[in-house]
């Protein structure tokens, strides 16, 4: 799993330059935004989620921007192999949104990295609830149930999968292999042959 893009930083600077230059009614929130801005240029973002949230404690329609720093210092841990500080970052971004469906995958692909599967299977099911079309967070999800031993969750996973993309290699192949498995009562705790599905970092 990527776990941040040259994209995603750039569709995250887009929005934040275009809530600022949307927010005019505050000067001083503007002021901490604009400290924010010039922060983020610099790449410290610690500085830019500090400036956000006393932009956001003045007006709170900097708390999107305010959220969206806290996932971009959640993808520079994840990239360093900080992965408990970029949980705690996702986490705040959840508490700031939390009907934001791609920050619950953003803190699941973290928690799959540490294979703490119980955690990214909530958090992968949070995200469904809230966008039940992405495929990607059933292939997720299925992968967990498989090598949990879950084979009646992993197939309906990637039953779903084939309902949205009938075509998908990943969950075909899984299909078959749980097919296989369920075919030779083979043992529930067995570890599928299989690699997570690679999917890149979610732009916030």
């Amino acid at each position: 799993m990527k776990t941040i893009s040259r994209f995603c930083l750039i569709s995250a600077i887009a929005i934040f330059l275009g809530q600022f230059a949307q927010a005019k009614e505050n000067p001083q929130a503007n002021k901490f935004a604009l400290e924010a801005k010039q922060a983020i240029a610099g790449n410290d973002w610690n500085k830019a989620i500090e400036m956000y949230r006393k932009a956001a404690d003045l007006d709170r329609k900097f708390a999107t921007n305010l959220s969206i720093a806290y996932q971009q210092r959640g993808f520079a841990a994840m990239n360093e192999q900080r992965f408990q500080d970029a949980i705690l970052d996702f986490s705040e971004a959840i508490k700031i949104n939390p009907r934001d469906a791609r920050v619950y995958e953003q803190r699941a692909a973290v928690e799959m990295k540490i294979t703490d599967y119980d955690k990214a299977l909530a958090d992968y099911s949070e995200a469904i609830k809230l966008n039940p079309n992405e495929v990607r967070d059933y292939l997720y999800r299925a992968y967990i149930y498989e090598i949990k031993g879950d084979i009646k969750n992993s197939m309906a996973d990637t039953d779903r999968v084939l309902k949205l993309d009938h075509k998908n290699q990943q969950a075909l192949s899984r299909k078959q292999r749980l097919q296989a498995r369920q075919q030779s009562q083979a043992a529930p705790s067995l570890a599928p042959q299989s690699s997570p599905p690679a999917v890149p970092a979610r732009t916030p």
